[in-house]
């Protein structure tokens, strides 16, 4: 497919137009769905609406991460929904759902929302006594059953992530640079987990957690829960929120879409998604005020990177080295475009791109406090990894 010639019959017509938060931590010592409803009432609230203007409902759903959208009409009191999806993280396959849902008419107003959440101790004990398996691959943290045995997850990032340092005769520095530019980020956000500074030493000195990545490059499991409203263009103007509009969506996959059938890193899931971003958006890479490129693995925002064309392969911790702050401990393209300033996934928290999203949100309505990068129009999002979930998102202000 020519992905030069694709349609994008949605650009700039649908908005995010209300967010909500229940805080990120590393134990909040209460239940999934309590934080999936602080998020989706802030929500509702941020964007001058009640339950009965929602219409719509997408989150995690049977045999998904999260809470079904089921319990959620309910728990919420929604009276009258016309549309509703359960689907698997990242973000950007709720919010994709969402806007298709509103562009065609099936929803006014969608509530997008997703969730993490670690449970606690007992929970597993629990489990463990019955005979059942613990759970925790099903409740958000990006773990799998099959693991170590199988190259999935951490297990399958981290042999590509040594295949990516051998090919182009790299070290573990540049899987740091992402880490310490995170770290930076999420000192200026108080709802980040992890805020104490590091430095290289450091970061290398950081314990391994499967070679070459250590429990720096890797994202932090939390409970917490992020909340969308997604509407019309047209309505988002009569709405107390400042709209955000969704200015183009992608996906990505190839015809082999496994860690351990992937031929290569010159054509992955993430490759495909960059290309039909790009393709559907009218702005160039150079023309975003602000960057979000995935980090549930440091190894992804070096790719992410290459895929969008701001380097060449095996150049990506050049690119970052090249255009370090050292004064702020951070990237700045340019001096004046920051990368995850909330922090991303290795810091922020786990969120599975919903934090990405919400940061970039906020930027663009220019309501992101001290973090807030000035006179910011637009944003890049690059949800997802490289191989079965790759997605991408550019938003501008509205």
């Amino acid at each position: 497919m020519n992905l030069s010639t694709q349609r994008n019959p949605i650009k700039d017509r649908v908005a995010i137009v209300g967010l909500g938060r229940s805080a990120y931590s590393r134990d909040r010592g209460t239940t999934e769905l309590t934080m999936v409803l602080e998020a989706a009432t802030s929500a509702i609230g941020d964007a001058g609406l009640t339950a009965a203007d929602i219409d719509g409902v997408v989150g995690g759903g049977l045999h998904t991460n999260g809470i079904d959208p089921a319990v959620v009409v309910s728990a919420l009191g929604l009276p009258a929904v016309t549309w509703w999806t359960g689907v698997r993280p990242p973000i950007g396959n709720h919010l994709t759902a969402a806007v298709n849902a509103v562009w065609s008419g099936t929803a006014n107003a969608v509530l997008v929302y997703h969730s993490m959440y670690r449970l606690g101790r007992e929970p597993f004990r629990a489990r463990a006594a019955a005979g059942l398996p613990d759970g925790r691959a099903l409740m958000g943290d990006g773990h799998t059953d099959s693991e170590p045995w199988g190259m999935f997850g951490p297990t399958g990032y981290a042999a590509w992530a040594a295949r990516y340092l051998h090919t182009f005769a790299r070290d573990r520095k540049d899987l740091g640079l992402v880490a310490l530019n995170g770290r930076a980020g999420a000192a200026e956000n108080p709802g980040a987990v992890k805020r104490d500074p590091i430095d290289m030493a450091g970061y290398l000195n950081g314990r391994m957690i499967r070679e070459p990545l250590c429990i720096y490059d890797m994202d932090v499991p939390v409970d917490g829960a992020d909340a969308f409203v997604v509407t019309t263009a047209e309505r988002a103007r009569d709405l107390q929120a400042t709209p955000v509009l969704v200015h183009a969506l992608s996906m990505g996959m190839t015809a082999h879409p496994e860690e351990h059938l992937t031929a290569g890193l010159d054509h992955t899931g993430q490759t495909v998604a960059s290309q039909a971003l790009l393709a559907r958006s009218d702005l160039a890479v150079d023309d975003f005020d602000v960057l979000f490129p995935y980090d549930g693995f440091s190894i992804i925002t070096l790719h992410c990177l290459e895929s969008y064309g701001f380097c060449k392969p095996g150049e990506a911790g050049d690119f970052l080295a090249q255009h370090w702050d050292q004064s702020r401990h951070r990237v700045l393209i340019d001096g004046r475009v920051p990368i995850n300033p909330h922090g991303g996934s290795l810091s922020e928290g786990g969120s599975q791109g919903a934090g990405h999203l919400r940061e970039a949100v906020l930027q663009l309505r220019q309501d992101a406090g001290d973090r807030q990068v000035g006179g910011a129009q637009s944003a890049l999002l690059s949800p997802g990894g490289l191989f079965f979930n790759a997605q991408g998102i550019a938003l501008r202000a509205g």
